[in-house]
């Protein structure tokens, strides 16, 4: 029978590669494992299993950095909270931890500011997860968990046995229990930016300084990278982890070539509206105004010294953004201005895959486009019929006395 580990005081809350696991919790006799024989990975420890699923990433860096957040989140949970490995949890311990997840305590341990890996000041949390946040780190926890059972590491999967009862769940449950419930249910895309919401992110960064140097390097940079997630919806890691030559032109047809989710390769076509973004951009950067196949310089350069910017920076760049263009937009439309504040990268890329749509290009095209290997996930992102249903809900009045 497992003892409880004394919380934060044995095991000090570190990142993957710096915490220092005691044998007895490293998962070695986990209470889950499979029968060594099965094994198809180099890992006998839970931090070394963690880390061969990991490497499966290694050429997404977007999702890479996802994953590593939340593995190292439940590791750290289970050896510190569980006092056990992870390798041990159990169908309980995974709803203690979406519990946990919802109000990480005690705050001093577990929360924090945004910090450097290798600073003493890191925290796993900045603190308490909303219900979207909660969605991806379920998400991401049960890939790992299948990919350890496929692994032959895991006897089976505890968080498997939540995720079936999804539908008696969302009609029953609240908090995290029901994001988790929710994660297999088709829904309808919402994070993106509508006409009006796009043209006050055109509008905000037409109204950039440019009287300096530094500020015209921004506008431009900033210019193409809303070109960029509008023509071609990418992914931010996809913009940090490629290069120029990813553009290439075949038998006069230009194509973006890229590797996405997985290490998938694909090409996205490159409208005319898009390729003179880009001629735009490199003229400015100084370059040619098409990319050869040698061109190494990064899709969007950093104004301090030339390197890519990393995912993390263009989100900060967004979120300013869209800051501005949300003090653009009118009051009567305060609810559009919320979401403008609450906007991510990612949400370029669904804007983009929905204006894919709205323009008319025929569904199983925007399908290539967006790499989705399910038209049911493009299918997401249409909302003229719902909109149709709305207009019809309008003909229904609510009739009141004294009142025309």
């Amino acid at each position: 029978m497992e003892t409880t580990t004394p919380a934060a005081t044995i095991i000090p809350v570190r990142p993957l590669d710096e915490v220092s696991i005691p044998p007895a919790l490293d998962g070695r006799h986990g209470d889950n494992r499979a029968d060594p024989a099965r094994l198809q990975i180099s890992a006998n420890c839970d931090a070394d299993a963690i880390r061969c699923f990991l490497v499966e990433y290694d050429r997404s860096p977007g999702t890479y950095r996802i994953y590593q957040r939340e593995c190292e989140r439940l590791l750290l949970w289970s050896l510190i909270d569980c006092g056990k490995p992870l390798s041990s949890l159990n169908r309980q311990d995974f709803e203690g931890y979406l519990n946990f997840l919802a109000d990480p305590q005690p705050s001093a341990v577990w929360c924090g500011p945004k910090a450097e890996r290798i600073s003493e000041r890191w925290r796993p949390f900045v603190g308490p997860l909303s219900e979207s946040a909660t969605l991806t780190a379920m998400a991401a926890i049960n890939s790992l968990m299948r990919y350890l059972v496929d692994a032959g590491y895991l006897l089976g999967n505890p968080l498997g046995l939540i995720r079936q009862r999804r539908r008696k769940m969302s009609a029953e449950a609240t908090g995290p229990l029901r994001a988790v419930a929710s994660t297999e249910e088709v829904e309808k895309i919402e994070r993106f930016l509508d006409r009006q919401m796009w043209e006050a992110v055109t509008a905000a960064i037409e109204a950039m300084p440019r009287d300096t140097e530094r500020g015209r390097d921004e506008y431009e940079r900033a210019r193409f990278l809303a070109a960029t997630l509008y023509m071609l919806a990418p992914r931010a890691g996809e913009l940090e982890s490629h290069r120029m030559n990813s553009f290439r032109e075949e038998r006069g047809l230009w194509w973006w070539h890229v590797v996405g989710k997985g290490g998938k390769k694909a090409k996205v076509p490159v409208a005319e509206d898009m390729l003179q973004a880009l001629i735009r951009y490199r003229k400015y950067l100084g370059l040619t105004a098409i990319p050869r196949r040698d061109d190494t310089t990064p899709i969007l350069v950093s104004v301090k010294d030339g390197s890519p910017i990393t995912a993390r920076r263009l989100n900060q760049i967004l979120k300013k953004i869209f800051n501005a263009a949300a003090d653009l937009l009118p009051p009567e439309v305060e609810y559009k201005k919320e979401k403008l504040r609450a906007a991510s990268a990612h949400w370029g890329r669904h804007t983009g895959i929905t204006a894919k749509l709205d323009s008319g290009i025929d569904e199983r095209f925007v399908q290539k486009d967006a790499r989705h290997s399910d038209a049911r996930t493009t299918q997401r992102y249409i909302h003229e019929e719902e909109e149709r249903w709305h207009d019809e809900a309008q003909k229904q009045r609510l009739p009141w006395a004294g009142e025309k």
